[in-house]
């Protein structure tokens, strides 16, 4: 096992190449540290190089009517009017707690998504 940092994006490539080949170890074998420490540097130099960030709400409700087929009309039981709907998706109106709470429980959307700022 010769395992060093993950210090650029070719290093991070050759972790992910090696990772391939001792993915499936056996339970016990130095073939599996070596999977576990890969793992943990590879999930380290991601997360320092590109770092996730929450969806936009806006973003998070397009997504999910995007996913299930549906209109913004489709939205009117949980954000309000035509128009209400129209300033939510254009940004020009935020969510009120109220509105995340109902599509949170009509749409499944989670509330991280539609807390997210």
């Amino acid at each position: 096992m010769n395992i060093k940092p993950i210090r650029s994006d070719d290093d991070l490539r050759a972790a992910f190449q090696r990772l391939e080949l001792v993915f499936q170890a056996q339970a016990g074998t130095p073939q599996e540290d070596e999977m576990e420490i890969l793992v943990t540097l590879i999930e380290a130099y991601e997360r320092k190089h590109f770092p996730m960030t929450s969806a936009d709400p806006v973003d998070a409700i397009k997504f999910r009517l995007e996913q299930q087929g549906l209109t913004p009309k489709d939205l009117e039981p949980y954000i309000g009017s035509s128009g209400r709907v129209s300033e939510v998706l254009s940004r020009k109106r935020g969510l009120s707690l109220r509105m995340v709470k109902r599509l949170h429980d009509g749409l499944n959307i989670p509330y991280e998504s539609l807390l997210a700022a």
